[in-house]
């Protein structure tokens, strides 16, 4: 089965040249890079959040499988929704899923559901893509899209994924895609992503999707991110660094409704 891009042409170029050429100027050079366990990149149209997802992925060493964890916009298909076997396309190309690592995540994972539904349309997993494949042609990937959930499930998910990488036995990199506060005055949401943001760097998947609901931060991305955080401690991460943040507004020049974004990596 091959996953059809649905935003190729909107939120990033549709064709390969053009693609390429966007990426090599969104990912800075000559970056010293590390290995971690998971990041949080932004998933905007690339004109508006590509220079903050090119600055994390610059900064670290993508292994050869992914993880990318993304949350559902549109509510389609099942609550947790594992990509089948099969291949995910991009103006750049294929990308193989990695049947192994899926099995294992059903395995480990219960929530998990194989399907195709919830990833037909949905932007924020599919934008990660194009970066990662850019930077290690020869990788392999799987996706979950996720909806809303509790504290409780957020945690069974994380640390079964943790299991599945253990026992997958090689670097697994973990891709959380959120954007920050949506529509509000640049000011009002750097104030708030400054709140969801200290839980993250706090490494307290719990209180990120606290503080998401009682400050009402639009973090769209709160339960992959948190998803990640207890993976990543569960397999030994104890640090997380902000790589970068901004708002449409810096790009727009118009602060009075934006959307905010950031980078973030995990070891």
């Amino acid at each position: 089965m091959q996953r059809q891009p649905a935003v190729a042409g909107q939120f990033y170029a549709g064709s390969s040249n053009k693609l390429r050429s966007d990426l090599t100027v969104l990912i800075p050079p000559d970056h010293v890079t590390k290995i971690v366990t998971g990041i949080i990149s932004p998933h905007a149209g690339y004109i508006y959040s590509g220079a903050i997802a090119g600055q994390v992925y610059a900064s670290i060493e993508i292994p050869a499988t992914v993880l990318i964890l993304g949350p559902n916009h549109h509510g389609a298909g099942a609550a947790a929704a594992l990509y089948p076997e099969g291949e995910w396309l991009t103006p750049l190309g294929t990308v193989p899923v990695n049947s192994r690592l899926n099995s294992l995540l059903q395995q480990h994972v219960p929530q998990l559901r194989s399907d195709t539904v919830a990833h037909e349309f949905e932007h924020s997993l599919e934008v990660q893509v194009p970066f990662i494949q850019y930077l290690r042609p020869d990788v392999t990937i799987s996706a979950i899209c996720l909806g809303h959930g509790e504290f409780a499930a957020v945690r069974q998910i994380g640390e079964g994924i943790a299991a599945a990488i253990r026992e997958y036995g090689a670097d697994v990199l973990i891709v959380a895609s959120s954007d920050m506060t949506h529509y509000e005055t640049a000011e009002s949401a750097r104030r708030k992503d400054e709140l969801a943001l200290g839980r993250v760097l706090d490494f307290d998947a719990q209180g990120l999707l606290q503080v998401c609901r009682s400050e009402h931060i639009t973090m769209c991305g709160a339960v992959p991110a948190a998803v990640m955080l207890v993976a990543a401690g569960d397999l030994g991460a104890t640090r997380a660094e902000l790589v970068a943040y901004g708002t449409s507004g810096d790009v727009t020049g118009d602060n009075r409704q934006v959307v905010g974004y950031a980078a973030v990596t995990v070891w």
